[in-house]
């Protein structure tokens, strides 16, 4: 093999590696998918303090693909997160875990001025949030 194609390999071999990079760091930079919740009762307008669509089928159906759609490129594919985000099939089950989901979810999270979770308030109605609650009540690997 010659110095020009050894040059010319190694030359291909960085830049399709940075191709590569490039869709690795912008992964974390797609819009938030609306989620559809018709069937579910409306919530009104003030923020619940716990999940009304407990045990209920509709809401878990759609929550898991809200959460799919939203949140797994985070907390990862079913809610098993693989260390980038937290497994939230360990946030507390039932209504000990609603306050701290919602107030996450609705106002994100930011650490030492890095924003590590966005806020979807305003982004998606307290209907899908619940909804999401729902799914990761199912995914619950604690105790």
């Amino acid at each position: 093999m010659s110095s020009f194609t050894r040059k010319l390999g190694l030359s291909l071999v960085v830049c399709l590696s940075m191709a590569g990079a490039g869709r690795v760091l912008a992964h974390g930079d797609v819009t938030p998918q609306a989620i559809d919740t018709t069937g579910l009762p409306p919530v009104g307008t003030d923020w619940l303090e716990k999940n009304p669509y407990r045990g209920n089928e509709l809401a878990l159906k759609i929550g898991k693909s809200g959460f799919n759609q939203n949140c797994a490129r985070c907390h990862g594919i079913e809610a098993e997160s693989g260390g980038i985000a937290p497994d939230l099939r360990y946030l507390d089950k039932g209504e000990d875990g609603d306050a701290w989901f919602l107030n996450r979810i609705r106002h994100g999270y930011t650490q030492n001025g890095t924003t590590k979770m966005p806020a979807f308030e305003g982004i998606l109605s307290q209907e899908a949030m619940w909804t999401i609650r729902t799914y990761l009540d199912s995914r619950y690997a604690g105790d």
